[in-house]
């Protein structure tokens, strides 16, 4: 999939025809079915910020976010992918927020951005590119969408046991209704029906849930029309070891996981995948994720599950994902419109995040199916996941810098096929060509 030869061409293939209206219909479905306005609003929650604080927050990623995402797809990778927060990120910003430590996550978040924007500069990214096998890039995929179905869980049942309304049946009736018209929109519609499952989902969803007294419009009002975020809002960066060490290894988990992304999307769109769009889109994610740094944000990345959005709409155009970032870069402007998101009840949320991040998983399974077939590979993916899915769970009696580094699924999963496909299949191999040269 990814090709070295830098003359090839890089046009994109003959888009699906669409009107003013569609693209703006299927963009605004984009950002709906992103977590670039979930994610920081979660965080910030999580990580008990006040108002200005996270209205701060969320103002930043939307810029960064929408920035990046038009930089992307016109100029860089060149590429339909939506740009936004990494998941890999959330609990090193809700421990960072929670211990008073935010100007040392910027300034970790910072300095690992300037690095891999030499990197990328330097061309190490797509030599990077070339050593990941499907085996890795198929692992972190699966595991990004099993990192999903923990958070499309929460809200498709309307938080976790013990919460109010958790699992009534309001909560079920608007998350089932949501799921269904996805789903059978997306597999058995046509036309207008196929394309605009996810927004037909959205605003079904929304109106039904208005109708059983699901949505507070009270909160709409405190908030300003017109804002910008503020520089340095946490104060001016600072460094800690510990803190830099553990959001640099994060920020590489990202980078791997931007790779998969990459090459899935063009596996979708059916494009050739050139070095230098790899090295350009990683270039851009860094920047991005520097500015974001600078007005309170944390590193933006490819998201996965918008590739989900086309697989089962069918529309690969670029067009609504330019869109898509001008409308992100205007929310980021405007607070109130973002109030007005975080709107969205949580089993609407849960009903269009469902089918996305089951788009995933199975991405994520066809990338494994292309791995190597030996019992390496098969151990190395193998003891991976299992890693991954059970040591998170056990992190809690872990302290510093290993809780941070153990409790994250995305990042459990990456250092561990990485590992153990050096370990297992890069030196016996090493050895065994040594050997043969004898």
């Amino acid at each position: 999939m990814i090709q070295q030869n830098h003359q090839q061409q890089e046009s994109s293939p003959e888009e699906v025809p669409l009107s003013t209206g569609q693209i703006l219909l299927i963009s605004i479905q984009h950002i709906f079915v992103s977590n670039v306005w979930l994610d920081p609003i979660f965080v910030a929650s999580a990580a008990g910020l006040s108002l200005a604080l996270s209205t701060n927050l969320i103002s930043a990623i939307f810029l960064a976010s929408g920035l990046v995402t038009i930089l992307q797809a016109s100029k860089l990778a060149r590429l339909p992918i939506v740009q936004g927060p990494s998941a890999a990120f959330d609990a090193l910003m809700i421990s960072a927020g929670k211990t008073g430590g935010l100007p040392a996550a910027g300034g970790a978040v910072f300095l690992s951005g300037f690095i891999v924007l030499l990197m990328s500069l330097f061309g190490w990214v797509h030599r990077l590119a070339k050593k990941l096998t499907p085996a890795i890039t198929g692992t972190i995929i699966f595991l990004v969408g099993v990192s999903l179905s923990s958070f499309t869980m929460s809200e498709l049942l309307g938080g976790t046991p013990g919460t109010k309304g958790f699992a009534a049946p309001n909560v079920l009736l608007v998350a089932v209704v949501t799921t269904l018209i996805v789903v059978l929109g997306s597999l058995f519609g046509r036309g207008y029906w196929r394309k605009f499952s996810f927004l037909l989902a959205l605003v079904v969803g929304n109106l039904l849930a208005a109708s059983l007294g699901m949505i507070d419009l009270s909160g709409v009002k405190s908030q300003p029309l017109f804002g910008l975020p503020r520089l340095f809002p946490y104060g001016l960066f600072r460094f800690n070891w510990d803190i830099f060490l553990t959001f640099f290894i994060a920020y590489l988990v990202a980078v791997v996981e931007a790779l998969g992304v990459y090459e899935a999307s063009a596996d979708v769109t059916k494009e050739e995948l050139s070095s230098k769009r790899i090295s350009r889109g990683i270039a851009g994610e860094a920047g991005g994720s520097m500015l974001s740094s600078l007005i309170g944000g944390f590193p933006t990345t490819a998201f996965a599950q918008n590739l989900g959005v086309m697989k089962l709409t069918g529309v690969h155009s670029r067009k609504p994902i330019l869109l898509a970032g001008g409308l992100l870069i205007l929310l980021g402007f405007v607070p109130k419109f973002a109030a007005v998101l975080a709107l969205t009840p949580a089993p609407v949320i849960g009903g269009m995040f469902l089918p996305a991040a089951a788009t995933l998983l199975t991405t994520g399974f066809a990338t494994l199916q292309k791995a190597d077939k030996s019992e390496a590979t098969r151990m190395s993916i193998g003891l991976s996941l299992l890693l991954a899915i059970a040591l998170p769970s056990y992190a809690k009696g872990f302290s510093g810098i290993y809780q941070s580094l153990f409790s994250n699924s995305i990042l459990v999963g990456a250092l561990s096929v990485v590992t153990l496909h050096i370990l297992l299949i890069v030196i016996p191999g090493f050895f065994g060509r040594e050997k043969n040269h004898e």
